[in-house]
């Protein structure tokens, strides 16, 4: 599924990130806030790898060089294939 933009502002999702590191409980932030607690999750155990706290998944930085090779290797393909 292609990506979309990001239904909510990054400031937003930095704010909700510094609350549940520095303690606030997700479950309740969820409740106060719009996103559900598994969104919250996933935004803080992003910024945790990016931050280089994690080790199990893509930084940011790997996350868009994927992709961006991703589009290289199918715009080559699709090149190869007109050839």
């Amino acid at each position: 599924m292609p990506r979309t933009r990001d239904p909510y502002p990054t400031e937003f999702r930095d704010q909700l990130v510094a609350l549940a590191r520095a303690g606030r409980n997700v479950e309740s932030l969820a409740r106060e806030f719009e996103p559900c607690a598994a969104t919250i999750h996933v935004w803080v155990k992003q910024i945790e790898i990016d931050d280089g706290d994690r080790h199990d998944g893509l930084s940011s930085e790997e996350r868009d060089e994927l992709r961006r090779l991703r589009q290289e290797v199918k715009q080559l393909r699709q090149e190869a294939l007109m050839m």
